[in-house]
């Protein structure tokens, strides 16, 4: 009599998204979000990058075998002001030519809490790759799963940046993200 019972609660599990057997992706057309903020004379700035996608793999209930993966389209920085996207294209910064996308590949994801979790993966910017550790908060938002969170980064590390503006723009950046995720 229980066997029945297991397998109407997993069908109903499954059938309400609660069983994450197929990668979600995440992305601007998923309502997810991602922005960079640094510091410009000590006044904080923060903008959307527009075009950008990734793929997660989350299990709720094996939360170490999840992945994550995003790229990001690094002229899609919408800084507001054409001439200043220009100069954050250009070799100095985030050099689009010759490196277009940034990317995060996690290699393990640590279980915190119920709803917390490390990444620790590859961030790739302008050529440049650093083990980072990122912690993930798990949510949902009408009935999709959400992971949010915030990182910094240092810009300099990664080489972007024209050392005439040291003395204006700070070097540490805080990535803010919120996914929201979509089959």
């Amino acid at each position: 009599m229980n066997a029945p019972r297991h397998l109407l609660a997993a069908v109903l599990l499954g059938a309400s998204g609660l069983l994450w057997a197929a990668p979600l992706t995440v992305g601007p057309a998923t309502k997810s979000t991602l922005t960079a903020t640094f510091k410009q004379q000590g006044v904080a700035v923060e903008n959307p990058f527009l075009r950008w996608s990734g793929k997660i793999e989350y299990d709720a209930a094996n939360v170490a075998a999840s992945k994550a993966e995003i790229d990001v389209e690094m002229d899609s920085y919408d800084i507001g002001d054409p001439a200043y996207a220009r100069e954050l294209a250009k070799k100095a910064w985030f050099d689009t030519a010759s490196h277009p996308r940034g990317t995060f590949r996690s290699s393990s994801i640590k279980p915190v809490s119920a709803t917390r979790f490390d990444a620790t993966g590859t961030l790739t910017l302008k050529g440049k790759s650093q083990e980072i550790t990122v912690p993930v908060t798990v949510g949902s938002s009408g009935g999709a799963v959400t992971f949010s969170g915030s990182f910094n980064i240092s810009r300099k590390a990664f080489g972007i940046g024209d050392p005439v503006w040291d003395s204006v723009v700070e070097d540490q950046v805080v990535i803010k993200f919120n996914l929201v995720g979509g089959r």
